[in-house]
């Protein structure tokens, strides 16, 4: 009934795949567990590798890195069973009941989101303070907040959808860097009238990243961002390229986007600093829109 579809990069899962094989076991339910190494380096590999002949688990590797939306695919043409549970390697399992509380909503036409959380205590090394900041206040939201606009709000890190609505829409492999798959996935749903369901059923995000690579996936993101939203067959919306479109409306994209170069780089200090803010952050962003 249940494919867990778990794309590896750089991360040892055993743990983590462990404590979500004994809840499909407990649960009684007919699952299988996909973990697919892309490119990952050897260490991470030869770590996972103890995985292999685990009954429940199959585990490959992939030779080269194939990207975020490509193995995410594969994934899902791996799967044997009718519901598809993707979860990004970098988490761990929160709840006791976590896979039992996915089987109680199952629904063969609805997508079901169960969220993130982050820990919450600061990280010691301020290194890790923009990304912690980011994902307590603007990704780790209860389920109530994100179904004011539920398709706005999937991610991909962990959610359930029927393997052949899946198939049928698959994520566009173009995009192989970091960013906004999630957001065309959603968009797409949306316009197929498939529902989105939000739920509070989190797992824990262990991959903090330092300023300077936070920086750098939300830079090629928003060059993702950038690439969509000049395809004439996509229709992608989001708070920053609905503001980018009301500026330039209002005439206000030059004189907005000379203002941000000019304090961009005290901006890039505040977020390296040990209280980063979160709306100079969101100029950041702007200002690196703006500048494609």
């Amino acid at each position: 009934m249940l494919s867990i579809l778990i794309p590896v990069y750089n991360v040892d899962v055993r743990d983590f795949v462990s404590a979500l094989r004994q809840q499909c076991v407990d649960s009684g339910v007919g699952f299988e567990i996909i973990c697919l190494d892309d490119g990952s380096e050897l260490k991470y590999k030869t770590e996972n590798r103890h995985l292999a002949g685990v009954k429940g688990l199959h585990y490959q590797e992939l030779s080269q890195n194939i990207g975020r939306a490509a193995i995410r695919n594969r994934l899902a043409e791996m799967a044997a069973h009718r519901f598809l549970l993707f979860m990004d390697c970098d988490g761990a399992v929160v709840r006791h009941d976590f896979i039992q509380t996915y089987l109680q909503c199952l629904d063969e036409n609805t997508v079901i989101c169960g969220g993130r959380t982050y820990a919450s205590a600061k990280p010691d090394n301020p290194n890790y303070l923009l990304h912690w900041k980011y994902g307590r206040y603007r990704e780790a939201l209860p389920a109530a907040q994100r179904a004011v606009a539920p398709w706005h709000a999937f991610m991909t890190n962990n959610f359930v959808i029927p393997r052949q609505h899946f198939l049928n829409i698959r994520l566009d492999e173009r995009l192989r860097h970091y960013g906004h798959e999630d957001t065309l996935l959603g968009m797409e749903l949306f316009r197929r009238g498939i529902q989105v369901r939000h739920i509070d059923n989190p797992l824990l995000h262990l991959g903090l990243e330092t300023t300077d690579t936070f920086l750098h996936k939300t830079d090629q993101a928003i060059q993702n961002l950038i690439w969509l939203s000049k395809q004439p067959e996509i229709t992608i919306e989001s708070k920053l390229s609905n503001t980018t479109k009301l500026l330039s409306r209002l005439g206000l994209q030059v004189p907005v986007r000379r203002v941000l170069q000019m304090i961009s780089p005290a901006i890039v200090r505040q977020l390296h600093s040990g209280k980063p803010s979160l709306c100079l952050f969101d100029l950041y962003k702007l200002q690196l829109a703006l500048n494609n």
